[in-house]
């Protein structure tokens, strides 16, 4: 049963959840949107959509730094009140997403973040790297291969999108919604930022052979 962006639309205001994760949900339900509903509750996505009114002005910021002390993350994640933003189970996913922006380096927080004009000039890049490919493709299947790598690029560059280092069976969305599931709250990841040691510096280039040179003329004089 085909369905149309209307209909992902729909789905989306029924539920909250994400046009990505409904767009998915009706091509796993055959563009039954009843079905979409009753697949994205299984998931656990819209008894967290349910929540998505509500206000999340609590939660705490945290921090990651890697023993090499090369780089560190500090992240902010909210909730709705200030017992939950004390948990353990909240600060330890807190600290997950530290670890986890530490190890990967995400440049957004969710796919719907991503700009329009990203996404666009993203497509196009793919596509012409696919169109030059040493092996010719149909132009039938070309479309679903650029798909395939720009959800590689989502999982590259999107937190939510990718799979959680500490347990690569789950991805960061999965883990989002089991602990906002476990404590009842809204939960919202609102920002963070990745520092490493001399980023954006202007660094020492010298080749061993200059060095040399140097040392020479060192000598020389």
């Amino acid at each position: 049963m085909a369905f149309t962006a209307q209909d992902v639309v729909a789905l989306r205001e029924r539920t909250g959840v994400g046009m990505m994760d409904c767009k998915k949900a009706l091509q796993e339900t055959d563009g039954n949107i009843e079905k979409a509903i009753e697949y994205l509750r299984k998931k656990g996505m819209a008894s967290v959509a349910k929540r998505a009114s509500r206000i999340a002005s609590q939660g705490i910021i945290d921090s990651y730094i890697h023993f090499s002390g090369k780089f560190g993350v500090l992240v902010e994640v909210n909730c709705e009140t200030d017992f939950v933003a004390k948990s353990p189970d909240f600060v330890s996913f807190v600290h997950d997403i530290a670890l986890q922006i530490g190890a990967t380096n995400p440049t957004y927080i969710s796919m719907e973040d991503v700009p329009a004009d990203v996404v666009a000039r993203e497509r196009d890049i793919i596509r012409a790297q696919t169109l030059n490919d040493p092996i010719p493709r149909p132009e039938a299947i070309i479309d679903k291969i650029v798909d395939a790598r720009m959800s590689k690029f989502y999982q590259e560059s999107c937190l939510l999108e990718q799979d959680f280092v500490k347990d690569t069976k789950k991805t960061m969305k999965m883990l989002f919604n089991e602990i906002a599931s476990k404590i009842g709250e809204k939960i919202v990841i609102r920002r963070f930022v990745r520092y490493m040691m001399g980023e954006g510096l202007e660094k020492k280039e010298d080749t061993f052979v200059q060095e040399i040179n140097d040392q020479l003329s060192k000598l020389q004089q």
